[in-house]
């Protein structure tokens, strides 16, 4: 993001001081053509300037805890409990998602579990 851009977002996070906003114009900046409706933001812009800032450290320290610690110069709990309020505030995909009906009995045709196996799966166990 250039500085422009970055000075307008914070600006616009300053204006919305954490509130809700909905986008209803994108304009794509190669084309002559512009999309009007309600566009919410991604959960990560929605974040804070200063939360987006620190979730870009992390992604860019490869999650290490001890590089966050040395950047912002804080505490191991305090980049923790940074996280953890973070990840409180975003909506993740399932990272271990219950199995669906159809994949449980594919892998059972496979041959990659038993029967007993599949039983157990599809009632949640």
């Amino acid at each position: 993001m250039n500085d422009a851009k970055t000075q307008d977002w914070h600006v616009l996070s300053e204006l919305t001081r954490g509130r809700p906003i909905v986008v209803e114009r994108v304009r794509l900046t190669d084309q002559d053509v512009a999309i009007e409706g309600a566009f919410e933001l991604p959960r990560l812009a929605q974040l804070s300037a200063e939360d987006q800032v620190f979730v870009a450290a992390f992604v860019r320290s490869h999650g290490s805890i001890k590089e966050m610690e040395q950047v912002f110069g804080v505490s191991y709990p305090t980049v923790k409990a940074r996280l953890n309020r973070i990840a409180a505030s975003l909506e993740f995909v399932e990272i271990d998602p219950t199995p669906g009906r159809e994949e449980v009995l594919e892998r059972l045709a496979r041959g990659e579990i038993t029967a007993d196996q599949a039983i157990s799966e599809l009632e949640g166990r």
